[in-house]
């Protein structure tokens, strides 16, 4: 028995001592000492700050205080392992003053010292030097040089005798380059604001004139279907060459039949994906963007000779998405990118007027860049709108400079 109330007196007193040794620890005010600023060096729209730490063998982290160009005040740490604080958010070359603390583990602050950085031209007005415009096929090549590495959004403003737009561009490349598509051969204005990830922004300046290349529908009639490299689109009335025969599938025309249609039971029971058609050209050609168009008929009103009311697009046997890969030799693929056609159905399955029209008049979808000459096209289908039985699509055209030597 007094083994036992030994033990719960030594308990008692440890739980004692633990409490008091917490509470000891919790009620440490005192704050570390200043730290001391050895070095400002400026950058683009900031500075870094090198500085060395008080003595205090508690320090947590260094705290850096200051209002930025769009007016908010900010706050920036670094831990105790490194000697050396970053600001930026800056949009002018003028001195600011940053407030800088040292802050202990118990969040006890020391007093501020104060550092005066000067920043350099911010990186978003470099950004917006180094603009180039340059004319492509069908469209313009877009770059800019950024070493700062810091991500910039870049508005690119364009105007035409029939168009006036803009695109909204984001990178942190130091070397970027977009190509802006889908332009006739006409001269355009191009300008440029960009903006960095705070809210400064340049104004909106003029960056240059351009004249895109002449572009032109390639012709299909050559075009053959390379059977032993793709799957069997020929179900029912569907026909594979029928997605390249220029005559696009409506929903008014029962008797057009004009698409591929993929079914499962004659691809070995299941809708493997990939679904691939692979197209030989027997040419050679450059593209720079194509369209893809949907199956719109559907039987589904007898009394109406079986034409729906609405169109059959974005409904669950037409294709979704794709990547489409080129060769010039049927062993080495370039994979171009994934595209997709965006699902508008709302909760109830309505579709858009806007997205009807679209529909009807073709999905355009726009090459990253002008592509190398190829011979062979892969349009590989990734995903259907939802039927597990059937895949159906009514019609590709391709874009570019047609029969080209190489």
């Amino acid at each position: 028995m007094k083994t036992k109330n030994l033990i719960i007196y030594v308990v008692l007193v440890l739980i004692i001592l633990f409490v008091w040794a917490c509470k000891k620890e919790s009620d440490d005010t005192t704050p570390p000492g200043k730290i001391e600023v050895t070095n400002v060096i400026p950058t683009n729209g900031g500075a870094i700050i090198e500085y060395s730490l008080p003595e205090d063998n508690d320090v947590l982290f260094v705290k850096a205080k200051y209002v930025n160009s769009v007016g908010h005040e900010v706050f920036k740490v670094s831990s105790h392992y490194l000697s050396s604080i970053e600001v930026d958010g800056f949009n002018d070359t003028l001195p600011k003053n940053i407030e800088l603390f040292a802050v202990d583990h118990h969040n006890n602050a020391s007093e501020s010292v104060e550092a005066e950085v000067t920043p350099l031209v911010s990186f978003i007005h470099l950004v917006q030097e180094s603009m180039v415009v340059e004319s492509e096929l069908g469209g313009v090549s877009v770059s800019w040089s950024n070493a700062s590495n810091k991500t910039v959004f870049v508005y690119l403003y364009y105007k035409g005798p029939d168009i006036d737009t803009f695109k909204i561009l984001s990178s942190n490349f130091a070397e970027y380059s977009f190509y802006v598509g889908g332009l006739d051969s006409v001269e355009y204005e191009f300008s440029a604001m960009i903006e960095d990830l705070v809210g400064n922004k340049t104004d909106l300046l003029f960056v240059d004139k351009a004249i895109p290349k002449f572009e032109q529908k390639i012709d299909k009639s050559s075009w053959t279907l390379i059977s032993n490299l793709s799957v069997d689109g020929n179900a029912w009335e569907g026909v594979t060459q029928n997605f390249w025969d220029d005559v696009i599938d409506h929903n008014d025309n029962p008797n057009d039949n004009s698409y591929f249609m993929i079914s499962r039971d004659n691809n070995g029971g299941a809708l493997n994906y990939p679904l691939d058609i692979v197209i030989d050209l027997h040419k050679y050609v450059i593209a720079n963007r194509f369209k893809i168009w949907q199956r719109a008929y559907w039987y589904s009103d007898a009394e109406n000779q079986g034409v729906s009311a609405i169109p059959y697009y974005y409904q669950s046997e037409n294709l979704k998405s794709f990547k489409i890969y080129l060769s010039n030799d049927l062993q080495t693929w370039t994979l171009t990118k994934e595209f997709e056609i965006h699902d508008p159905k709302d909760d109830d399955g309505n579709v858009p007027q806007a997205d009807l029209v679209e529909a009807l008049n073709g999905h355009m979808f726009t090459f990253d860049q002008v592509t190398e000459p190829f011979r062979y096209l892969k349009f590989s289908i990734t995903s259907g709108f939802g039927s597990e039985i059937y895949v159906n699509g009514s019609e590709i055209t391709i874009y570019g400079l047609d029969d080209v030597d190489i």
